[in-house]
């Protein structure tokens, strides 16, 4: 797996290369800066780009603004944010689509190191890893009609997990599940949203888009 790593802080960026190395991932580029980011990415077409949100010369978004012109360039990639809080409207905006391969992370998660490299192979694959932090701020108010509505308290706990990024036995591990029933849950859920057609890795992220951009 081929990851691209773009962080101005040289002990944070070393120390992500060092982990996603010794873990089997292919650290292919490491850039410091967004415009090194994008090249990186071009010459070296990843599988997944982690970048830090604030990068030089401003540190407000330009690393967020390259992963947006990462997604519309090289809609393969997953690409994976790290950030020291939560840019709710600039996560909106980045999963406004129906594909997968993103993620939202705060700087705090990467000390969970199988958490992290749980959630960097996932985006990767095409799937999803939100911080708990950021779902939360990211779920609206219900409307009237929310389909959301219908779902129990479990099938809630079981897509909010969704949304983190997490495995089935993950979930289940969390919530004292069996995987069976975990299944079953993640399912129902399927059929509540309208979600019955097409593969699971695919109605999963379209699961935790309609529960987190609604």
């Amino acid at each position: 797996m081929r990851v691209v790593i773009a962080e101005d802080s040289v002990l944070m960026r070393e120390g992500l290369a060092t982990l996603l190395a010794d873990a089997g991932f292919d650290v292919v580029g490491r850039a410091s800066d967004a415009d090194d980011l994008l090249l990186k990415v071009r010459s070296y077409t990843p599988d997944v780009v982690i970048t830090d949100v604030r990068m030089p010369p401003t540190q407000t978004d330009e690393g967020a603004a390259a992963a947006e012109t990462i997604r519309v360039e090289h809609p393969e990639i997953g690409v994976l944010l790290l950030s020291q809080g939560v840019e709710v409207e600039r996560a909106r905006r980045l999963f406004s689509d129906e594909r997968g391969g993103f993620g939202y992370l705060l700087k705090d998660r990467v000390m969970d190191v199988e958490d992290f490299l749980d959630a960097v192979r996932r985006v990767a694959r095409g799937g999803t890893a939100f911080d708990p932090e950021v779902v939360a701020r990211l779920v609206g108010r219900r409307r009237p009609d929310d389909p959301i509505n219908d779902l129990t308290d479990r099938e809630r706990a079981v897509l909010e997990l969704m949304a983190e990024g997490r495995s089935n036995q993950g979930i289940g591990k969390k919530l004292f599940l069996s995987p069976k029933t975990v299944e079953t849950h993640i399912h129902t859920i399927f059929r509540k949203l309208g979600l019955e057609g097409g593969a699971d890795d695919h109605r999963r992220v379209l699961a935790v888009r309609a529960f987190l951009l609604r």
